[in-house]
């Protein structure tokens, strides 16, 4: 089955590192697993992927063809990097054979029991993890991650996986048209990228599987009711379970730190876990690409892209028709200058709700 067992992560290039390291940890667990990279940006200088361990690169170009720098100007570039997964989903499927696909954030690393993974989506459609399995016990922990759940999604898209029948394409092309139109952080109108999407995938949609165990997708807002103990050297336990994969969502942010004091103190195995990642990604490239800013941030002469531009941009269809291609700068003639010479869109830019 490995063979036709294929993986996948979406970033920039700043996040390679990252991502280098969660290649790495699958290819420890089954080299014969296929990893694609797929890259919204240009690739870094020196980049040859002969010498990584992705077994492909799939540009985010080469999945959104149709007026595609139109809408990739619309987004920010976290929107951008998530608005792809769905048609990413669809095409590794199309054009390698997939009987599985799997999705793992790049700040996610594999322990084990990616065959436990496997087995489980050959009797389902669908794969996914909740952010909690268990109630919270105090206010602190209801309000962290209950209702942050309630507000971000029930399932986190960090992981899902997906098979290859009928049921799982039927998925596949349902999230790939939300999210190519809809991957929007607005809260207010009760969207976060893709996440928000797929509380509704149960309803819709047939042989759901929804994975409780302790020892998957494990990260510190769920670490309340997980406790870590074991070593790097011996192997995690997670509630006596060997760890499957860990996320370290909030890395650059701060947040993952913040919330790992405030939950993870009795698991000081975690701190090990974190500097280990630490020193995992500077291996790869941290210092040297984590501070790049992707060709999407800017407009073609350097400039960064505001996100007002993007915001009346995406909300405007005439705007959209005049400047197909809103990143290219070429005198009175451009979408950056109409938006320039015209400030009071520019309040109006900041009080849409799209």
């Amino acid at each position: 089955m490995n063979g036709s067992v294929h993986i996948y992560t979406s970033i920039t290039s700043n996040y390679l590192p990252k991502a280098r390291a969660l290649a790495h940890s699958i290819k420890r667990t089954d080299f014969a697993l296929q990893f694609h990279l797929v890259l919204c940006d240009n690739a870094p200088i020196g980049f040859n992927v002969e010498s990584e361990p992705f077994d492909n690169v799939i540009y985010a170009e080469d999945l959104v063809v149709d007026s595609f720098p139109g809408w990739a100007f619309g987004l920010s570039v976290v929107e951008l990097c998530t608005a792809v997964k769905g048609v990413a989903l669809e095409y590794i499927f199309s054009n390698f054979e997939a009987a599985q696909v799997f999705y793992f954030d790049p700040d996610m690393v594999v322990f084990s029991r990616l065959d436990e993974l496997q087995r489980e989506l050959s009797q389902h459609n669908l794969i996914l993890t909740p952010h909690l399995t268990d109630p919270e016990t105090s206010d602190m922990g209801i309000l962290d991650n209950e209702v942050a759940s309630l507000l971000h999604g029930v399932f986190n898209l960090g992981f899902l996986g997906v098979s290859n029948t009928p049921e799982g394409r039927r998925f596949a092309k349902w999230w790939s048209e939300r999210l190519l139109k809809y991957c929007h952080d607005d809260l207010p109108r009760g969207l976060f990228t893709d996440q928000k999407w797929v509380n509704l995938a149960p309803c819709f949609f047939d042989g759901v599987s929804i994975l409780r165990s302790p020892a998957f997708n494990v990260a510190t807002w769920n670490l309340t009711n997980r406790k870590a103990t074991g070593s790097l050297q011996q192997g995690i336990l997670i509630n006596g379970e060997p760890l499957g994969f860990y996320h370290f969502s909030g890395f650059d942010s701060g947040d993952q730190i913040i919330m790992l004091e405030r939950y993870g103190v009795d698991s000081p195995v975690l701190y090990e876990l974190r500097d280990w990642y630490i020193a995992e990604c500077e291996r790869y490239g941290q210092s040297a690409l984590g501070n790049l800013h992707s060709k999407y941030h800017y407009f073609s002469n350097g400039v960064l892209i505001d996100s007002g531009y993007r915001v009346l941009y995406r909300a405007r269809i005439d705007l959209q028709r005049a400047f197909p291609n809103p990143f290219m700068v070429a005198g009175a003639d451009c979408y950056k200058a109409w938006f320039d010479a015209h400030p009071e869109e520019h309040l109006a830019s900041r009080s849409i709700k799209i």
